[in-house]
């Protein structure tokens, strides 16, 4: 069982050792000759083309042209808070819902269509109750397929942060139509609560829960690239681990309603963080981004 998570774990990290370093982080290091064997490793081919590699670096290029020391501290200056922001807390939102949804459907999934009682009865319901959770679930979680296929084709077109605002709406909206299953029976519940999680998984995948890594990679100067990245992937999974470890205990404090009303408040949340924050980065040269943001 242990191995199902430690065996793919292993064949990532032996296959990062393979990975040519950034060239351009390199030339910002002022490693030019070491920028150059990277760049001959990514571009490998037979036949072999180019055949040699020279980079030219202008004159205040790498290391020396840059306000960036390279170290943590830089992204909380005033230089790069916004881009810190932007990347950091609609991720940590959208982690909240994403991962609390996408964890739980099916126990929402049973606590609304499923047996009725407080508890089940016997074997048979329980069962039953898995048995209807997991396969509205699997039903559902196709249109995260959609979604992603959706931000592939979209956001050289939209724009990132056209998309993640849309998406964040997209997903208030669908919970929200999700909540109007409860309290109420019949079919008319299951059409609320399957119509709401669906346009969730969708406008989620489809926005937000691609679109946040997007930007992390993007936002940030070359020299502290990793860095921005790293830190806004970091603090966004407290958000993930908060709803993994902690949804059950909120879902049974405070009901089903209560827990879809506040991811409701966190989805809108991401939106207006994400267009205050908002940095286009559509259409830009990230090399030239540190630049062009200091000459703004």
């Amino acid at each position: 069982m242990y191995g199902t998570a430690l065996v793919p774990a292993i064949i990532v990290i032996m296959g990062r050792l393979f990975i040519p370093e950034s060239a351009q982080w390199l030339v910002f290091k002022g490693k030019v000759k070491e920028a150059e064997d990277a760049l001959k490793r990514l571009l490998h081919r037979k036949p072999s083309y180019p055949n040699r590699v020279h980079l030219v670096v202008p004159d205040g290029g790498g290391a020396a042209g840059s306000s960036d020391s390279g170290s943590y501290r830089e992204l909380f200056s005033k230089k790069n808070i916004r881009a810190t922001m932007l990347a950091s807390v609609p991720w940590f939102l959208q982690d909240l819902s994403t991962y609390g949804i996408g964890i739980f459907t099916p126990t929402i999934l049973a606590t609304v269509i499923g047996t009725k009682g407080v508890s089940a009865r016997n074997v048979a319901e329980l069962i039953q109750n898995d048995i209807v959770a997991a396969k509205g679930s699997a039903f559902i979680d196709l249109l995260l397929l959609v979604g992603i296929v959706c931000a592939v084709l979209s956001a050289d077109k939209v724009g990132r942060i056209k998309l993640q605002v849309f998406g964040f709406i997209g997903c208030a909206a669908g919970l929200f139509l999700a909540s109007l299953s409860i309290g109420i029976s019949g079919r008319l519940s299951v059409f609320y609560l399957f119509s709401g999680f669906m346009i969730f998984n969708f406008m989620t995948n489809m926005g937000p829960n691609a679109i946040t890594c997007l930007i992390a990679g993007e936002v940030f100067p070359t020299g502290i690239r990793g860095k921005g990245a790293g830190f806004a992937a970091s603090f966004a999974k407290i958000g993930a681990v908060i709803t993994a470890f902690f949804f059950p205990l909120f879902l049974k404090s405070f009901g089903t309603e209560m827990i879809l009303y506040f991811l409701i408040v966190c989805s809108l949340l991401g939106a207006v963080m994400t267009w205050f924050f908002r940095i286009e980065t559509k259409g830009v040269n990230l090399e030239n981004l540190g630049q062009e943001k200091e000459q703004q």
